[in-house]
């Protein structure tokens, strides 16, 4: 079922009253932190308040094309990340909240459309905030209580049909107000726009972005004893029925994990010396 091809909150129902909202958004101006192709993110202040603009304007038949032959499934536009918004609510996984949505064109290759969501702030990601922990590791009980958020979420989207296609700690944001207490930490899950949402996770998208995420945590101290912790929370089952269990999957993830550092290594750091 299509979302309405446009939906405004306010303050942007009552300021853009009259206008094109699609000649509006792209008036916006702000910090870019992306501009890709045909896509464009940047922070804007509008009416005192600060939010995140995305603007699709098409990725064309040739992008549409080079991903289905990579069977890989084509973002088409902000209508897949307003979606995923909503399917986090529902599971209970705090994310982004929209204010603004509009899509307009019936080719898919050039819609046109848009996402501006309220921002996030204070908060700080789990890559930076975990990032000096082999040297000045936490406390032991918020570390504890970080992991067992982390497969919280984890287990809730997987277990109510969505993979994020990006899961790595930088899309994990820590609210700072108040500050973070093992008894009352918040996080949000971010950078949905590739997310995929079925009635089930399949087991090889699961697995994938199981991988981005221990990948992304290798380097910032986990002790065996913290990825079982991890594992519990997750599977929500016995240490040892898991490690029976999902002894193939837990092989796979670990190769997949270095894997993935591999390739990093030589897109970041070829050359370097």
């Amino acid at each position: 079922m299509s979302l309405p091809a446009l939906i405004l909150d306010e303050p942007f129902r009552s300021l853009w009253a009259g206008r094109d909202p699609f000649a509006a958004v792209e008036a916006l101006s702000g910090e870019v932190f992306r501009e890709l192709g045909a896509r464009r993110t940047l922070r804007a202040e509008v009416a005192g308040r600060v939010y995140f603009v995305k603007i699709h304007r098409g990725v064309g038949w040739a992008e549409i094309v080079k991903n289905l032959l990579c069977l890989r499934p084509p973002v088409l536009g902000a209508e897949n990340e307003w979606r995923a918004m909503a399917r986090l609510g529902q599971l209970g996984v705090d994310t982004m909240r929209g204010v603004a949505f509009g899509q307009r064109g019936l080719d898919p290759a050039t819609r046109h459309s848009f996402l501006i969501t309220e921002e996030l702030a204070p908060t700080i990601s789990l890559e930076d905030f975990c990032r000096g922990w082999p040297d000045d590791p936490p406390a032991p009980a918020m570390k504890r209580a970080l992991l067992g958020r982390v497969a919280d979420m984890a287990r809730r989207i997987h277990g109510g049909g969505v993979n994020h296609r990006d899961f790595y700690l930088c899309h994990f944001l820590l609210h700072l107000d108040p500050a973070p207490a093992p008894e009352r930490l918040k996080l949000s899950l971010i950078d949905l726009h590739r997310a995929q949402l079925r009635r089930k996770t399949p087991r090889r998208w699961r697995d994938k972005d199981l991988a981005a995420l221990y990948f992304s945590a290798l380097d910032i101290g986990l002790t065996r004893r913290d990825v079982f912790r991890f594992l519990k929370g997750y599977f929500d089952r016995p240490l040892r029925e898991i490690l029976r269990d999902e002894r193939a999957l837990l092989e796979w993830l670990a190769g997949e994990a270095e894997r993935l550092r591999e390739r990093y290594l030589r897109k970041y750091f070829r050359g370097a010396a």
